[in-house]
């Protein structure tokens, strides 16, 4: 190889690296350009799309909380209102019966009792909170479902201070009149409610005590 041709392939050398540097500046500088670009018009974008979509949501939540207000009328809020403290005295009564019974199928009614309608205690409670009632029928007027089966202050002292057969003998008859309260009030349930959960539970409601009336009466026809 001559010195000339040596010379013009080291020039070669020395400028080739220069030259490819600066092409990939020049890309590297215009990919930066339109990823700024395409950054600026997508966050746009995306910004857009959110917006639409909290608002789609929003929509979405107010029409789905006044469907589910539709879904609640005045006798489902009283069936609330009233069988919260029905099941409440229910309960009280059934706790009666721990130390006092002495019939092992009213003890263990009463147990079934206190187990089944302390939860939907809690559920009613849940309903009327979430429907934005409150839960004293006294904060609000409300409907007129007949007789409810309560008892009075002075009944509940009487249960209280019986003990054995005779306590069995009370219970009974007591529970088979509360019962058959709860049982008018879910049957207006029934035929007046709107909402779906309401009306479930006074089904449950009807056939569950109405199948205790009948076993505390046996209990009672034995006694």
């Amino acid at each position: 190889m001559t010195a000339f041709t040596r010379a013009f392939h080291g020039k070669r050398l020395r400028h080739n690296p220069v030259r490819r540097v600066a092409a990939v500046g020049v890309v590297a500088a215009g990919a930066l350009m339109l990823s700024a670009c395409g950054s600026d018009g997508d966050g746009a974008s995306g910004m857009s799309g959110m917006d639409h979509g909290g608002s789609k949501s929003s929509a979405t939540a107010t029409a789905t909380a006044a469907a589910e207000a539709g879904d609640v009328d005045e006798a489902d809020v009283t069936f609330a209102q009233m069988m919260i403290p029905h099941h409440e005295q229910a309960v009280a009564m059934a706790e009666l019966a721990d130390g006092r019974a002495s019939d092992a199928e009213i003890k263990d009614l009463a147990a079934k009792i206190e187990k089944a309608q302390d939860p939907e205690i809690k559920t009613m409670t849940g309903w009327l909170k979430s429907w934005g009632k409150p839960t004293a029928t006294g904060d609000t007027p409300g409907m007129d479902m007949g007789g409810d089966g309560m008892m009075s202050d002075k009944d509940m002292k009487e249960l209280k201070a019986m003990q054995g057969k005779e306590f069995d003998k009370m219970f009974a008859q007591m529970m088979i009149d509360h019962h058959n309260g709860a049982i008018a009030m879910a049957k207006t349930e029934q035929k007046s409610g709107q909402n779906a959960d309401a009306k479930k539970m006074a089904d449950a409601i009807v056939t569950g005590q109405s199948a205790e009336v009948r076993q505390l009466q046996s209990i009672l026809d034995r006694l």
